[in-house]
């Protein structure tokens, strides 16, 4: 048996490509659209893919099954529990096996059988692996998808907060626990490979190690240790992170069926002549560095840096508009896959960033300073601070006088900001605070941005508020 990990650390998300060297077979769980990793590691082992497997409608990224069905002809394996909202509505496009809890998908000498395990999403379902090749016959592994990550469950509350499928979080929240107490009665000894890791908001607190055990989890993961099911149903619902809005997106791009990628338009260079209407028009964004960008750019132009597309593009994106890139001709292409594996397929086109014809449109600029050169006027007033942390770590401690707002957010909120004095806009180091500063700037505030955030505000020896121990909803 050949099993083989891929990981895309934008998403937090985990993939895997499971063969058997024997009948020269493959199945990929859970692939993300950029299916080529698949096919080359694949190519490479001397595997062919026959099969791609869901564990459910996922929210946070564009599967890849379809593309795997379009390319190598691989059949869909997906699920058919949970009620009728939450059907795959591609599926009888292309060669698939719907499946039901105790159904087994065969890839030469491998088993997998089927564990429906509701919660996180009600069509929810892992797959319990058994290497019959070497002999076995008790299971080694589960893919967990979104169900038990490393030290983390995943949350039960995204129907809710992001299709708005009201009541849907305490009822997912109470089959998530009848879920658990089914997989704690695995064997100590099965394998977990869960779909997410750290930095995923699918879950709250995931860990960074990308694989575990039932046994490892039954001790140590905190969502494992509650025995009754209201206590359960409590801790999980609460502390979850912020849900991007693209997230509702995805569920139905997903359910529906991703375009394929060779059917999207391709995305061309604009002349700079039409730079500065579009900016203000439709929504450009200038991947750059925040430096760069503070130092000069478009006008109307919102600056959301090249490694943090996935992490914030969802939030601000209408995925029903036009949008603009200013890059590079020889970034386009990565910033399109980032894009594109959140499903933003609309990209109108790109204005070259290394244009000299492009760069002397670049008349805008804003300010930064530091938590000293800021505190006094924080402190009496005359500027108005804005936090743009999560939650929950304004709740863990903020600066006194602080507004909290949470960046994802922001753009959204803009009316709920008050105009009449400066803006400062600060975050945990200046990253996102820098992200917020393009987007208050847009808007027509007089803003600068803090630079090194509340860790440089501490460092500095400021003061802060610290709050009491609370639980702070989402």
């Amino acid at each position: 048996m050949l099993l083989k990990y891929f990981y895309d650390k934008s998403l937090a998300h985990a993939s895997y490509m499971v063969g058997c060297q024997r009948t020269g077979e493959a199945i990929v769980i859970d692939p993300s659209r950029t299916v080529e990793q698949y096919l080359e590691a694949a190519a490479a082992e001397g595997l062919r893919i026959t099969g791609s497997a869901e564990t459910h409608i996922h929210a946070d990224f564009v599967s890849g099954s379809r593309e795997l069905a379009d390319r190598v002809g691989a059949k869909l394996y997906l699920s058919d529990e949970g009620p009728a909202d939450w059907k795959y509505q591609f599926a009888d496009k292309h060669r698939t096996q719907l499946l039901k809890d105790g159904d087994v998908i065969q890839v030469g000498k491998i088993k997998l059988e089927v564990m429906h395990t509701p919660g996180h999403t009600p069509e929810h379902i892992s797959f319990v692996l058994t290497d019959e090749g070497g002999g076995a016959n008790v299971p080694m592994g589960i893919f967990t998808g979104d169900f038990v990550f490393v030290g983390s469950i995943g949350r039960p509350d995204l129907l809710e907060t992001a299709a708005g499928v009201v009541g849907s979080a305490e009822k997912g929240a109470r089959q998530l626990y009848h879920s658990i107490e089914r997989f704690k009665n695995l064997p100590d000894h099965v394998q977990v490979w869960p779909a997410h890791g750290a930095g995923s908001a699918c879950g709250k607190g995931l860990g960074a190690i990308p694989s575990s055990t039932v046994g490892y989890e039954k001790l140590f993961n905190p969502s494992l240790q509650y025995h009754e099911e209201q206590e359960f149903v409590d801790y999980i619902l609460a502390d979850q992170p912020e849900t991007p809005f693209y997230f509702a997106v995805m569920k139905r791009v997903n359910k529906v069926g991703p375009e394929l990628v060779r059917n999207l338009p391709s995305v061309n260079s604009i002349p700079s002549d039409d730079l500065v209407r579009s900016s203000h028009e439709q929504m450009v964004i200038d991947i750059r560095s925040s430096a760069n960008f503070a130092d000069g750019h478009v006008a109307g132009a919102i600056n959301v840096p090249s490694n943090s597309l996935v992490q914030w593009a969802g939030f601000f994106v209408d995925y029903n508009n036009p949008l603009y890139l200013l890059t590079d001709a020889d970034s386009l292409a990565a910033n399109l896959r980032s894009l594109r594996s959140i499903g933003i397929d609309n990209v109108q086109g790109y204005f070259d960033i290394k244009a000299a014809d492009v760069q002397r449109q670049f008349t805008e600029a804003y300010s930064s300073a530091t938590p000293r050169e800021l505190a006094a006027r924080i402190e009496d007033g005359s500027v108005r601070l804005v936090d743009v942390r999560a939650a929950t770590e304004f709740h863990e401690g903020h600066i006194n006088n602080a507004q909290h707002k949470f960046l994802g957010k922001l753009l959204r909120e803009l009316s709920q900001i008050d105009k009449s004095k400066p803006i400062v806009v600060q975050c945990l180091a200046g990253g996102r605070s820098a992200i917020g500063t393009s987007i208050l700037q847009r808007a027509g505030f007089d803003v600068t941005n803090m630079t090194g955030g509340y860790k440089a505000w501490l460092a500095s020896g400021l003061p802060n508020h610290l709050e009491e121990p609370t639980t702070v909803g989402t």
